[in-house]
């Protein structure tokens, strides 16, 4: 590795951890918490992850715990384990997860996966799986939406994702390419990445502030194969990069981030929506388009992997209505790169989305206190799942409805319609 790498790789894990996740001295940190795309930190990674544990005793962790996958295992199973034995889960990494995030301790999510390893085959199996492992998370989930804990997702280049994103690059270069890539659209090529962060983070702040003191009532998409109301509840708050958690630390979940962000109302949402992005789940889902009425996907259709997009839907009630709404500008560094990465956490904050299944608590006035009960009354949608997609484009405006009927321009084409 030359110097100049392992300099951005040090700045990269500073950004992970000090931005991030805002490491305290004292707590304990779990890096590669299972996910629903693989159930750890990869193997491959294990040079940034040494770094990041290194950097975190430095800071002052008191104890830094690793939990490891191969994704070649979970291909292995697909290949050869018994048709009827895709329930089994080995609970200990949920526990483990779930007993960081209970105690308050910090959490490092992991999400660099070869998004065709299961592309060939069969999606009930897929489909098992991951709801087999959704409902294991389910305790640590509800921590996450009450804002319990300080966590951030994370990513980095590996075997087979490279490939997908890089075709033409010589095999040899691919993953050079992407380190290169990824620390421009973190930040991290910067002298100074922590301040440069930071003054980020205050613009989205400001960008989010601002939408709080409209208090649309609804937001509404319009482009090509798209014609979108998604109604918003009382009480609803726009967040972006930066949250307090409930144990008092700032942290910011997602390195990089583009997405300022709140909850639908989960029975307001009317028209069509089509997707501008692919779905990169167990291999690619394009050309998505779901229809909505009552809050509710009434139909659904996908040019490929319709058969997935239906199993998702099929999750179980709360898949069908949105958890999620959140506006990304086309001027977006992951945008202006004009790569797809077939990665949730890095196209999603390429483009406006919207999401599938649960919504988080605390994305409403005092969600964190209500009950499932009280916060479904509310307006918020409850599900084990939550699926992010992709809707924005340069051909995309939407709109803020206010209570009074009026309506007024948040975006046009893709970019900021308001000055901030």
């Amino acid at each position: 590795m030359s110097s100049e790498f392992e300099k951005n790789l040090e700045k990269y894990a500073e950004v992970i951890l000090k931005i991030g996740l805002n490491l305290q001295p004292g707590q304990r940190l779990l890096i590669g918490a299972p996910n629903t795309y693989q159930k750890g930190a990869p193997i491959e990674l294990a040079p940034l992850i040494r770094v990041i544990a290194k950097k975190a005793y430095q800071i002052g962790a008191r104890f830094v715990e690793v939990m490891w996958d191969d994704e070649q295992l979970k291909l292995i199973r697909f290949q050869h384990a018994p048709r009827d034995s895709f329930e089994e889960y080995a609970t200990w990494r949920t526990d483990c997860q779930y007993e960081f995030a209970k105690n308050g301790d910090a959490i490092v999510r992991i999400l660099a996966y070869n998004p065709d390893l299961l592309s060939d085959h069969d999606h009930n199996l897929i489909a098992t799986t991951i709801k087999t492992h959704l409902t294991h998370s389910k305790p640590y989930s509800n921590l996450i939406s009450k804002n319990a804990l300080n966590w951030v997702g994370i990513t980095a280049p590996v075997d087979g994702w490279t490939e997908k994103v890089f075709p033409d690059i010589p095999p040899e270069n691919r993953k050079d390419k992407f380190w290169d890539i990824l620390f421009e659209i973190c930040r991290v090529k910067n002298e100074d990445p922590i301040a440069v962060w930071e003054a980020h983070i205050k613009q989205l702040a400001v960008r989010s502030n601002y939408l709080n003191k409209r208090r649309y009532i609804a937001l509404k998409f319009v482009g090509p194969g798209t014609d979108l109301t998604i109604g918003l509840p009382k009480g609803h708050i726009w967040g972006s990069a930066r949250f307090k958690s409930q144990n008092g630390i700032d942290y910011v979940a997602n390195i990089p981030t583009e997405e300022v962000f709140t909850l639908p109302h989960k029975d307001k949402t009317e028209g069509v929506i089509t997707a501008t992005k692919p779905l990169p789940i167990n291999g690619m889902i394009e050309d998505i388009s779901l229809i909505f009425s009552k809050g509710r996907v009434v139909d659904a259709s996908a040019k490929k992997g319709e058969e997935m997009l239906h199993k998702i839907l099929e999750t179980d009630e709360g898949t069908r209505r949105l958890g999620e709404v959140a506006l990304v500008p086309q001027s977006s560094p992951i945008s202006q790169s004009g790569l797809l990465f077939y990665n949730i956490l890095l196209d999603e904050n390429a483009s406006c989305h919207i999401a599938l299944g649960r919504a988080l608590k605390f994305w409403l006035k005092n969600g964190e206190k209500m009950s499932d009960e009280e916060f479904s009354a509310a307006g918020g949608n409850l599900s084990i799942d939550h699926v992010d997609f992709m809707i924005g484009s340069d051909k995309i405006d939407v709109d803020g409805i206010l209570e009074n009927g009026s309506v007024e321009p948040i975006m046009r084409n893709g970019e900021w319609a308001f000055d901030i």
